[in-house]
């Protein structure tokens, strides 16, 4: 297994992976994966399997803005490479790959970035489900969050440095 960031090739393999990950309403296009990768790559985290297939990726700008919009989905151009937090907009692991930790190491990964980064913290949007998932990696339930992406209620979770 090798983590790394994105390049431009990487397109079509992560679009596939998000749109079998999310309902259509709530994962990004290829045109919304596109308009990312143009204006952040090192903020797409990518889990190469042994095979060398992508496996799992994470991904998000950086902002100084402290809590995630729906605006920033589709924006990339708000990306500050100097921002204090790091939003993650999806965590995601193609079907034939899950249930093998592969994602949990991809947000350590990104945890270990942010922090070396200086970044005040990470902040993403999840299910309630999801709420004890991300919550072992040290992310706290702020509540229900301001975005309603997709038409559903979201939960915005916070992990500090400070």
């Amino acid at each position: 297994m090798k983590i790394r960031h994105a390049v431009k090739e990487d397109l079509e393999r992560l679009a596939q992976i998000e749109a079998v990950s999310y309902p259509e309403a709530e994962g990004a296009s290829l045109e919304s994966i596109r308009g990312r990768l143009g204006v952040y790559p090192d903020h797409f985290w990518l889990l190469e399997a042994d095979d060398g297939q992508i496996a799992a990726f994470v991904n998000g700008f950086v902002t100084g803005q402290a809590d995630l919009t729906d605006e920033m989905y589709d924006k990339p151009q708000m990306h500050d490479p100097q921002g204090d937090w790091q939003m993650i907009f999806s965590v995601v692991t193609s079907p034939e790959y899950r249930k093998r930790g592969y994602a949990g190491l991809l947000l350590e990964q990104v945890i270990a970035d942010a922090k070396r980064e200086g970044r005040k913290g990470i902040v993403l949007t999840c299910k309630d489900r999801l709420i004890p998932y991300y919550s072992k990696f040290g992310f706290q339930n702020e509540g229900v969050s301001q975005s309603v992406h997709g038409n559903v209620v979201w939960y915005q979770m916070r992990i500090s440095f400070i």
